[in-house]
């Protein structure tokens, strides 16, 4: 077994999922928390991530989000606002100008709403699975 296998194979005993919960920090991200803590503000300017945890001191400059959360979003409201604009214009047939405008606004606004939650989600799942900087050493 050479040096960096046998250094490998002793992370990985040494380096339980147990170490960091992935669920309650996603949930955390969600609420746009420290995944750490749960309580200092993860995002500061609508999607900057702050350096670091205002409670726990958390280094947060390594968070990698990059495309993940606005693909995230776009997956999730066409997949809700898809199948709804089929209900809507096959039950009530409203008028052309009106569901342009409703379903303008819905998906404006969802995706508005979903996007930092998104960014929240994914930071706090790297920092759970120890991606891109948030190492033992975090």
């Amino acid at each position: 077994m050479t040096e960096s296998s046998a250094a490998l194979s002793a992370d990985l005993k040494t380096d339980t999922p147990e170490d960091r919960p992935t669920m309650p920090a996603v949930l955390r991200g969600w609420r746009c928390k420290c995944p750490n803590c749960g309580e200092g503000k993860l995002l500061h300017s609508y999607l900057k991530v702050n350096d670091n945890c205002s409670n726990c001191g958390l280094d947060l400059t390594s968070a990698r989000a990059d495309d993940g959360p606005a693909y995230l979003t776009i997956l999730l409201v066409g997949h809700i606002m898809a199948p709804l604009l089929h209900v809507v214009y096959f039950t009530w047939r409203p008028e052309p100008m009106v569901t342009f405008t409703v379903f303008s606004l819905g998906c404006l606004l969802s995706s508005l709403f979903l996007l930092p939650r998104m960014k929240g989600i994914v930071i706090a799942y790297q920092w759970a699975r120890r991606m891109h900087g948030f190492g033992k050493e975090s």
